[in-house]
């Protein structure tokens, strides 16, 4: 009986579905011209306007954010909802968690990540670029750290805003993508 479910255990991480489907040329593209312009606006933010301040816009998870919401624009992970609570909540857990756990960083960075993904799945905005958003607010340089719950507003909220903003006017040009899939 222990072998059997040992066994079926390690059956399990074969996985049991093809590869998907590849993408054509127009998609690639499409993806590639999204990402870029919504990247480039709050880069150029980022580096044109903030540069001489304590602020910042451009953080790590929104590459992955990109990823998704120029790439997968399909996935339910890439939809708006997601995209806006899914950064706004794992950032609020992030600096709370920081605030109270910052003694011990490899608690606080846990904490973090593994209660923004319960948030999001609670709040059905379920966005993995979300998790290392709550990692970046505990585990960030110093300028992140300074901003404290600032750092809700600004770079995530603004900054998932712009690129929301940019999935919605370039994703809806070609005829073959539609963006979002659903809003709430």
């Amino acid at each position: 009986m222990m072998k059997s479910n040992i066994m079926n255990y390690f059956k399990k991480m074969r996985g049991t579905t093809k590869s998907p489907p590849s993408v054509g040329l127009s998609e690639i593209i499409w993806s590639w011209i999204g990402a870029f312009l919504g990247i480039a606006a709050v880069a150029f933010i980022n580096y044109n306007i903030l540069n001489d301040t304590d602020m910042v816009m451009i953080i790590g998870s929104f590459g992955a954010s990109a990823v998704l919401i120029y790439g997968a624009i399909r996935s339910p992970l890439a939809q708006p909802r997601n995209l806006i609570g899914g950064h706004i909540i794992s950032a609020i857990i992030g600096v709370a968690t920081y605030k109270i756990l910052h003694g011990h960083m490899w608690i606080a960075a846990s904490v973090a990540v593994a209660t923004s993904i319960v948030a999001m799945h609670a709040t059905k905005t379920l966005h993995p670029p979300g998790g290392a958003t709550a990692l970046i607010a505990v585990t960030g340089s110093q300028k992140i750290i300074n901003l404290g719950y600032l750092y809700v507003v600004i770079p995530i909220g603004l900054g998932a805003a712009i690129m929301l903003v940019v999935a919605l006017l370039v994703n809806n040009i070609p005829k073959s993508r539609r963006y979002p899939e659903f809003w709430f």
